[in-house]
């Protein structure tokens, strides 16, 4: 079973002290490429420089999520536009609006986003998005630029079936982590994940968060980590009504084409 991993928080100081040991835990369990999110400037150079690193096994994402949205300035921007042209950064993002905290007033991130936006218009590549609680005003953006980039991805979608059923109308891809897992938020998942085409599904961990409520042994540092992709995929297949093997291809080649990654032979 071969699998990539489409969010991992790689750059989190969790990771400084193990981290070629988390590679290795990955790349046992079948993880052998995994998409390194870039939520802020400085995290965005981060990101790169690992996917540098680990040529081949690690690449990038460039952006600002919008708790940070009012950290971002024209010297932010510059510099985003710049690292989105690396060919080792595969996508705009993270970034899209989250109304649930709003570390960032609504007005500001939503500046910020369209920015990102236009980024990735003019870079022509793939949107790496995050949504939660803002539906209404993440969707109406989203219509506005769909057609002016090559793709979308809802990263580490948690919402409603009317909210999926918005997003694969606009042919966006779905990510899902291991909050489908959570019985107390994301049982509803288990249902709606069967209506994502398989050609639009793509899996993620989104360490070191959202560990996976049903891994057994549960870790004592209680950190999400890429190895365990291979578990949610399991769970994920069990709710699709298919074999985590064909969960495994199908997710991997929809990513690969999603990053334009080289195609696992």
């Amino acid at each position: 079973m071969q699998l990539l991993d489409i969010g991992a928080n790689l750059t989190h100081e969790s990771f400084r002290h193990d981290f070629d040991a988390v590679l290795a835990r990955a790349l046992a369990h079948g993880v052998d490429k995994m998409i390194v999110t870039g939520a802020s400037r400085d995290g965005s150079e981060h990101a790169l420089a690992l996917a540098k690193a680990h040529a081949g096994t690690l690449f990038a994402t460039a952006g600002v999520h919008p708790h940070h949205a009012v950290d971002y300035d024209d010297a932010t921007d510059a510099r985003l536009r710049e690292l989105a042209q690396d060919p080792a950064v595969r996508a705009v993002g993270e970034t899209g609006l989250d109304y649930n905290r709003n570390y960032s007033p609504r007005e500001v991130q939503l500046q910020v986003f369209e920015r990102q936006l236009q980024t990735a218009v003019d870079v022509q590549k793939p949107l790496f998005l995050h949504q939660r609680d803002a539906h209404h005003d993440f969707l109406e953006l989203l219509k506005l630029y769909r057609d002016k980039v090559p793709a979308m991805v809802v990263h580490c979608f948690t919402d409603t079936g009317e909210a999926l059923r918005d997003y694969l109308a606009l042919d966006c891809h779905i990510g899902i982590t291991g909050w489908i897992c959570d019985e107390r938020r994301g049982a509803h998942l288990r249902e709606l994940v069967r209506e994502i085409p398989a050609n639009r599904l793509m899996l993620e961990t989104d360490a070191p968060y959202l560990l996976p409520r049903t891994v057994r042994p549960a870790p004592s540092h209680r950190r999400n980590e890429p190895m365990y992709l291979r578990h949610i995929c399991e769970e994920i297949a069990r709710d699709r009504g298919e074999h985590a093997q064909v969960t495994a291809a199908n997710s991997t080649a929809t990513a690969e084409a999603f990053f334009r990654l080289p195609r696992h032979t």
